[in-house]
């Protein structure tokens, strides 16, 4: 399955249990863990821990076999590790927290003068 069909899959799965503020983050050029992170709010512990079970449960109707799956016995954060495709999902309060799209936003250059 090609990077893009993967990160449509993971939107799709989240977009089917109602997750709130999907984005898509490529950074491909930032790291070569992955491709694309994508960060999602659950409103809460259980929607996150169901939406992590769906986004699994879709990669492996479409034969990807998750390198990982952390967080999900807790429900304040989780995380699907597919390789090219990393999701984030999280309750209001920790996505709050962490702010992952400002840590993986750090500007490429940076002015010497600043």
């Amino acid at each position: 399955m090609k990077v893009n069909e993967l990160k449509l899959l993971v939107i799709d799965a989240l977009e089917d249990i109602k997750a709130e503020d999907i984005q898509v983050l490529d950074v491909t050029t930032m790291t070569d863990v992955t491709d694309f992170m994508i960060i999602a709010t659950g409103k809460s512990t259980r929607q996150v821990k169901a939406l992590a079970n769906q986004v699994t449960s879709q990669a492996k109707a479409a034969g990807i076999q998750p390198l990982g799956v952390e967080g999900e016995n807790v429900g304040e954060w989780a995380l699907v590790d597919l390789g090219d495709v990393i999701a984030h999902i999280m309750t209001p309060q920790t996505r709050t927290t962490y702010n992952l799209e400002k840590l993986w936003s750090v500007p490429e250059t940076v002015d010497a003068s600043e």
